[in-house]
């Protein structure tokens, strides 16, 4: 159990971290910012926060508050989504709390780490894990997912900003 214990740690410093840094940028945009797209071809911040709360609603939700899957996934990148700043910062926060819930979860029962959450659950949707996935696995693939949109997000906040202003406390 050592092992579980070290990795659901890791993974907990990396969520908080991801939190901090993701809301830090968001905090200093404009609401145009949240809501504009780089190119034409790109999301939005606005489409990455739903994107990413969508993701932690169908595949933790489910498990930690047994809410059923109501995701709409293409609502997520629609073109001119509406969101204010606040909106976007109460998402980004209620997705990261919703993370570290459920690995705070896990650090109390590690030996959830290989259990399989969703077997007995309606089939997942859009999602790169199927119903016979571990809790490790799923973690792994949030990860992976929400450092990806959050580098988006962050990135995407520099270009909009020119610089952001951090604080390393």
């Amino acid at each position: 159990m050592e092992i579980a214990l070290e990795l659901i740690e890791s993974m907990l410093v990396k969520f908080r971290s991801e939190k901090k840094w993701t809301l830090q940028a968001i905090e200093q945009l404009s609401e145009e910012d949240i809501t504009s797209s780089l190119t034409s071809e790109s999301n939005s911040i606005a489409n990455l926060v739903a994107h990413i709360r969508g993701a932690v609603h169908s595949r933790i939700e489910t498990i930690l508050l047994e809410i059923p899957d109501t995701r709409d996934r293409d609502k997520e990148f629609e073109k001119g989504l509406q969101m204010s700043k606040e909106q976007a910062i109460t998402m980004t926060r209620d997705s990261f709390d919703i993370l570290i819930q459920y690995l705070e979860h896990l650090k109390s029962t590690p030996e959830l780490l290989m259990s399989q959450p969703f077997l007995n659950l309606p089939p997942l949707t859009y999602s790169q894990v199927n119903n016979e996935t571990t809790a490790l696995n799923l973690m792994m693939a949030m990860f992976r997912e929400v450092h990806y949109h959050t580098g988006q997000i962050i990135y995407a906040a520099k270009i909009r900003k020119g610089q952001l202003v951090w604080n390393y406390d």
